[in-house]
């Protein structure tokens, strides 16, 4: 299974909106809903992704972490669900559940949320300001599956204090890398 860089969306350029079915509540969330004063933290995952799982216990240490200092996390799931049954919305429940995700897991059933976002992986992480403009796209940190480096989220930590502390946030960003988003059939 080939891996697959983000497309890394351009800096400043503005957050696109959404409104999405939360998997585990049944509501539906819209990025005005979860936009926070502080940042806002995007994150484009899956359930089946070998990537994704060797994160998945790091983004709820994360959102646990800084969601007390005003950051908001909404995880949203694209993968076709037909191909991909793992990634179904009753299977995203379960693993939001086992896993006591704090934050949102939407379900982005048409794609069109992750074409806004030019996403290309999971997981693909964005981070955007108070003004939902984007400070940061790319990896959680340096570990992959097997490469033995400990899953710390340092990147994504490291631009989240900069926020907090009211720094700019270092330009340059590392792409990250994961399973390719499952892209329905074209019609």
């Amino acid at each position: 299974m080939p891996a697959v860089e983000s497309n890394m969306f351009p800096l400043g350029k503005q957050a696109p909106p959404f409104a999405l079915t939360n998997v585990i509540d049944g509501n539906v969330v819209r990025l005005e809903d979860v936009k926070s004063d502080v940042a806002t933290v995007i994150m484009f995952i899956c359930n089946h992704c070998p990537f994704v799982k060797h994160v998945q216990h790091e983004l709820v240490r994360l959102a646990n972490d800084y969601m007390p200092k005003g950051v908001s996390f909404v995880a949203i799931n694209s993968n076709d669900a037909e191909q991909y049954p793992e990634d179904s919305p009753e299977n995203m429940k379960k693993v939001a559940k086992e896993l006591g995700y704090p934050f949102p897991y939407l379900y982005d059933e048409t794609q069109e949320v992750a074409k806004a976002y030019d996403a290309a992986c999971t997981p693909d992480f964005y981070i955007f300001d108070r003004e939902l403009k984007c400070v940061y796209r790319g990896q959680l940190d340096d570990s992959r599956p097997n490469n033995g480096i400990p899953v710390t989220g340092e990147s994504i930590r490291a631009a989240l204090d900069a926020l907090l502390e009211g720094r700019p946030v270092p330009e340059k960003q590392k792409p990250s890398i994961g399973c390719s988003i499952k892209w329905k059939p074209s019609a």
